[in-house]
């Protein structure tokens, strides 16, 4: 593997990384204080740690993303913002459903930003991600933002249904285990789209590097 090749990859983890490792924090901070014998204050006081973990997570992720990649994309601004603001009323009102349905207004909020970009025929998803892929046309920045915009409302209406038929815990984990494989299964079949429009095939990786945030 080339100089090149090994940069790209380990960015596109990074990029990962960036996008889960916050949730990945929330889930063990909440683990770890969860109490061993059901307690509704137990369980709320293990909420409330793992949110505050999460949202300082969440600023860490933001600064490693500006220190490693170089920048911040206006999507994961947004995100995080939500993460830091929604978990505050978490912890202030000890009520988890803040922090529950921030994904949801993520989500919805991403999807019809893009959807209405592509009705006015504007790619909003290169404009929030501040990505460029070499190669990649107009019109293939028209239909990836269209596509993602579509993928970004399934994924809140998944949000709404986890959160009104699981447990906080099995909430959690669902963010983990379903909404990040989803997100690579639905990023990947993107990329014959792509290289029909212009993306080169050495830069085909590139869309899993800026991939738009999920894991909030």
């Amino acid at each position: 593997m080339s100089d090149n090749e090994t940069k790209k990859a380990a960015s596109s983890w990074l990029n990962v990384a960036v996008d889960y490792g916050p949730l990945v924090v929330f889930l063990g901070v909440y683990r770890w204080s969860a109490p061993d014998k059901v307690s509704a204050t137990g369980e709320l006081g293990a909420i409330i740690n793992g949110t505050g973990a999460f949202m300082v997570a969440a600023v860490i992720a933001l600064l490693v993303s500006k220190w490693r990649l170089g920048k911040v994309s206006p999507m994961l601004w947004f995100s995080t913002a939500l993460i830091v603001g929604f978990g505050s009323l978490t912890i202030f009102f000890g009520d988890p459903t803040f922090v529950q349905i921030k994904p949801t207004i993520i989500y919805a909020s991403f999807g019809a930003v893009l959807l209405a970009g592509y009705v006015a025929g504007r790619a909003m998803l290169k404009i929030l991600l501040e990505a460029a892929f070499e190669g990649l046309s107009d019109d293939g920045w028209l239909k990836l933002s269209r596509n993602w915009g579509v993928f970004f409302l399934v994924l809140a209406g998944l949000n709404e249904v986890l959160r009104a038929q699981m447990d906080f815990e099995g909430w959690l984990w669902a963010k983990l285990w379903v909404f990040l494989p989803l997100t690579f299964l639905f990023t990947f079949s993107q990329i014959p789209m792509l290289l029909k429009h212009g993306l080169s095939f050495e830069d085909r990786d590139e869309p899993l590097k800026d991939e738009p945030p999920t894991g909030g």
